[in-house]
């Protein structure tokens, strides 16, 4: 089987992308597959004519790559792809909107509120930071309504450190969202397969020095991994039944990896929907994979030719 994978794009997680296709490509041969990396760009669409009996694997991260739009030009030009398609992308990269649907099919998720930086201009910035300050409870996490990698996330622990968290929020997008911060054990549950036929895989259990942010999740030695996550059966059954409920909700298909913190009372609130993620080395789908005594190059297999079957 040809398998195109694409890899790069003009976001901030570029880097990330290109790690991600050399990994899966890696793997993939491994399996005997034709595995060839490919960027986006002016070349992209006549590549995309040529390919034969194969199936493309969309690995941007980011918006050229999540949020729907690549995934319906593949739809115009009617290449089989991994992965969900452009109408459910984009309602799963838009954080406010998912945190919205899968609320309504009983997931937790934290409470928040969305403001798009005009209105801090529009109204006065200091006034929405102190309605922001009145209506929630400190700790708050204040992150881009869309976009992955915790590229623009901060936590906040006060009314003074408010403000610089926006304006790093906005340097990665002009929509803010603004979260109760829950304390808990954080996991990342991965999914694959589509529909009633999707599986949870072992939950990964992420342990940090500082924020789990850009540098901590690709550069190595700040965070340690529990592989399968120190959970009891029973929590380890709700974190995965809510990362199901989410991937079947959203109509994502393929794979999927849903970030989670159980929290005190035992509940999985969901913090993160990934439809396209990361596959580096350090990456946690790669290690959920393993944890399940499945070999990479299979699994990737797998899914290339449950994409190819459509």
């Amino acid at each position: 089987m040809d398998v195109m994978i694409l890899a790069g794009g003009l976001s901030h997680e570029r880097d990330v992308s290109v790690r991600s296709g050399r990994r899966v490509q890696e793997a993939l041969k491994s399996s005997g597959h034709r595995a060839t990396l490919h960027d986006v760009d002016a070349s992209l669409i006549p590549a995309l004519r040529e390919l034969s009996d194969g199936v493309v694997w969309p690995l941007l991260h980011g918006s050229s790559g999540e949020d729907g739009s690549l995934q319906a030009l593949l739809e115009l030009v009617g290449v089989p792809f991994v992965g969900t398609a452009s109408k459910e992308a984009r309602v799963a990269w838009t954080k406010p909107v998912a945190k919205a649907v899968i609320s309504r099919a009983g997931v937790h998720t934290p409470d928040f509120v969305t403001l798009p930086q005009s209105l801090f201009r529009e109204v006065g910035a200091e006034h929405v930071l102190d309605a922001i300050a009145a209506k929630f409870a400190f700790p708050l996490v204040v992150k881009p309504a869309r976009g992955g990698s915790a590229l623009g996330v901060s936590l906040v622990d006060s009314r003074e450190h408010l403000s610089r968290a926006m304006v790093h929020c906005f340097a990665y997008g002009d929509m803010a969202l603004v979260e109760t911060a829950v304390e808990g054990t954080e996991v990342a549950v991965s999914i694959i397969g589509t529909g009633d036929q999707a599986q949870a895989l072992p939950a990964v259990e992420i342990v940090c020095e500082g924020p789990y942010d850009y540098d901590a999740r690709y550069n190595a030695g700040r965070v340690e991994y529990f592989v399968p996550a120190r959970l009891d059966p029973a929590a380890a059954a709700v974190v995965e039944e809510a990362a199901l409920t989410v991937h079947r909700t959203l109509g994502m298909r393929d794979l999927s990896r849903v970030d989670i913190i159980l929290d005190a009372a035992g509940n999985a609130q969901v913090l993160d929907i990934n439809i396209a993620p990361g596959m580096t080395e350090t990456s946690l789908f790669p290690q959920a994979v393993e944890a399940a005594g499945r070999d990479l190059g299979d699994v990737y297999h797998e899914i290339a030719q449950q994409a190819l079957g459509r």
